[in-house]
């Protein structure tokens, strides 16, 4: 692959997608929401498939000349449920937002009542926050966790349910590093009627690999991106064992919430949901929550403090609080010394959310990168040794080239020239 056409074309252009390849080259990415696909993954989405026009699903087009599309759309939904264990997929959302909205268009009424995480907890914006579509459209409420615990209550999310009596319930969250009860929201949903939408974005790689628990035989109905863990392009999907959701869904998507599909979009999932198939997709996953172990580890062995108190997915959130460093400082200290991460909001956290008191670390880039556990945990000693020596230069120069070397050991994409 090489962008010697795009550098012709529009030289501005190439130089800054060259940039950003350099700059991955050389960080460690711990942004617990990105990962790098792999090169056919890539390759896919720059294929001819962008030219194609084709509304509606494969069978039921609105265009002419979808014959190929179609095929590659059965393939892309026949593998998605293969890899969940699901009997119906939609795989034309183009986001992880898209297909919670979806889901939320074609099972309820405007004003209906939803019950998520709260955003301050460590759920999405997409699951009731109130300045977002799903808070302003929909009666939003909101669990959260124990505060000792730092944990889903799930006696807490029950008593909340019987006295709002939701119509849907969403499990899933964005910040959250310990396994969720499905089966347990499985039981609060029925108990008071309503459907249980789970969102399965961040962890939805882990579950294909068998790393983390499935959702899919709780839940009514399963969102997901197909990034992050998945590994795949920027997009979303839906997987449900009901039938009449399924039909629901379909319509919700298109044409109620979107037009056209993205054809070379959905020729990447196709393709990223094959990889995940595989024997060795299932190592990467377990390997992911092993390196996510091993990091905090570090962190805490360093001195930092971990929301939970660890991790049993992919991701750590650190409380910088005891550190006397907010999330943004921590974000802008470790960035020129090879380390990205995200500024993140801890469970009651006093400071705005431009601002901060906490991290967000993952551990799904640097695993497909080839880190092993060793490696990670080093990287968490490397991050406590940043934020408490933040005023030591030669801790700080030390530090980047330790980075340095350890990306020297795992390059990126060199097939790319």
């Amino acid at each position: 692959m090489n962008n010697e056409l795009l550098a012709q074309a529009d030289p501005e252009i190439s130089a800054a997608i060259n940039d950003e390849l350099m700059r991955q080259r050389n960080t460690l990415e711990l942004i617990a929401s990105e990962n790098i696909p792999s090169l056919p993954v890539i390759e896919t989405m720059g294929t001819i498939l962008t030219n194609k026009y084709a509304e509606g699903y494969p069978g039921k087009r609105y265009y002419g000349g979808c014959a190929n599309v179609d095929t590659i759309e059965t393939i892309a939904r026949n593998r998605a449920c293969e890899v969940f264990g699901a009997k119906y997929a939609n795989v034309q959302p183009h986001s992880g937002v898209c297909a919670n909205s979806a889901a939320y268009f074609a099972l309820l009424d405007p004003g209906a009542t939803i019950l998520g995480m709260s955003l301050p907890a460590g759920g999405h914006l997409s699951h009731g926050a109130k300045f977002s579509l799903s808070g302003r459209f929909y009666d939003a409420h909101s669990y959260g966790l124990n505060p000792e615990t730092e944990r889903i209550d799930m006696d807490e999310v029950r008593a909340i349910a019987q006295e709002v009596k939701p119509d849907l319930i969403v499990a899933g969250a964005s910040a959250y590093p310990r396994i969720i009860d499905f089966e347990a929201f499985a039981d609060i949903a029925h108990e008071v009627g309503a459907y249980l939408m789970v969102d399965m974005a961040h962890i939805a790689g882990l579950v294909a690999g068998g790393a983390h628990p499935s959702p899919v035989p709780h839940a009514d109905i399963v969102t997901s991106t197909s990034h992050k863990t998945l590994r795949g392009p920027r997009g979303g999907f839906m997987v449900t064992n009901n039938e009449e959701i399924y039909d629901r869904y379909n319509k919700a998507v298109f044409p109620g919430w979107q037009g056209g599909p993205l054809m070379h979009v959905i020729a990447a999932k196709a393709v990223a949901f094959g990889e995940a198939a595989r024997p060795e997709f299932s190592e990467y996953a377990h390997a992911v929550v092993e390196n996510a172990a091993a990091l905090g580890e570090g962190l805490v062995e360093g001195g930092l403090r971990l929301v939970s108190g660890g991790t049993d997915n992919h991701l750590c959130l650190v409380d910088l609080t005891p550190a006397g460093i907010t999330g943004k400082e921590a974000e802008e200290l470790l960035e020129p010394l090879g380390i990205t991460t995200n500024k993140n909001a801890i469970p009651n956290d006093p400071l705005p959310s431009s601002i901060t008191s906490g991290v967000r670390v993952g551990s799904a880039t640097i695993t497909s990168r080839g880190f092993d556990a060793d490696e990670a945990r080093a990287i968490g000693g490397f991050i406590a040794q940043v934020i408490f020596n933040r005023d030591n230069q030669a801790v700080l120069d030390r530090v980047a080239g330790e980075v340095h070397d350890m990306l020297e050991a795992h390059p990126l994409y060199p097939e790319i020239a």
